[in-house]
Order: C-alpha cells, then structure tokens, then sequence
C-alpha cells in the first residue's frame, strides 16, 4: 500500500471551505494519513500554490513531524516550533506555520498538500524555506502522498 493523505474538511479536487483561507479564520485543516512506509523517522508537510501569479506560493512547510503521528490536527500554532517537536519552516510571506488559501479574484487555484515519509529527521533550523527542505529530503524519501483542495475568491 502506498502512503495517502485525506481530510475531514474536504475530498480530493473539493473546494477548502472559507475557515482555511484569509477570508476565514485561517487556521490549517486537519489532515490524516494511512499506510506509512517501514522505516519513517519524520514526515514533512509541504502546501502550496502552482497557480499563483508570482509562481509557486508556499502557504506552509512543516518538516520532523514525529514518526508516530498519523494525523495534523486543525488550527496548528503558527510557531516556530510546535510542542511534539515538528519544525514550522518560513512560507513565502517569511512567517511560521499555515498561511490559508488567499488568491486574487478569478478563476480557481490548486492547493497541494503533500506529505512526504523521510528515513531521518532533517537537521535545518525553523527559518528554513521550502527549497533548502526540498534539499534536505534528497535522497531520504519513503514514500508521498499528495491532496489537492481548490479555492477562488
């Protein structure tokens, strides 16, 4: 079986209701996930946006999420780091933690949330960005699962 990733607050493709994006509360929704690889000692969770007019906007990076968790409640701190130890690196707007779906009017964007089982736990500080724990992961990679939700304002 391979790793998924799924959330209580919307399917695969669905619209990311209004309380996860800057017209809501803002706060990051809870996602779950099945079927981790033997050998995982972190998970890291990558959002982001392939539609955004500047290029890709990372919205979060989360990175040593303990082995042992299967799931990311709703409404993480928005720290540097978070009580089970978890990494929050720095999203393009330079800050901690989740930051909502936010697009210009128009048309929809896509939101990736990709969750990725390392074999080790990376050695970057909290200011890291998504492309220095994209480096970091090179070559420790078990297995990824992604989940796309949509928004437009």
């Amino acid at each position: 079986m391979a790793l998924t990733i799924s959330s209580p607050a919307f399917k695969e493709g669905e619209t990311i209701p209004k309380q996860f994006t800057c017209e809501g509360a803002d706060t990051s929704p809870a996602l779950t996930w099945t079927d981790v690889p033997s050998g995982t000692e972190a998970f890291v969770m990558i959002m982001d946006d392939p539609d955004a007019p500047v290029g890709t906007w990372d919205h979060w990076i989360l990175f040593n999420i303990p082995a042992a968790k299967t799931e990311l409640a709703a409404g993480l701190a928005k720290e540097a780091t978070l009580p089970d130890g978890s990494k929050s690196g720095l999203n393009s707007w330079k800050k901690h933690g989740y930051g909502g779906p936010c697009p210009p009017p128009g048309g929809p964007h896509r939101y990736f949330f990709k969750l990725y089982a390392l074999d080790k736990k990376l050695d970057l500080p909290p200011t890291s960005t998504k492309v220095q724990v994209e480096a970091a992961m090179k070559g420790h990679t078990l297995g990824e699962a992604k989940l796309m939700g949509t928004y437009s304002r």
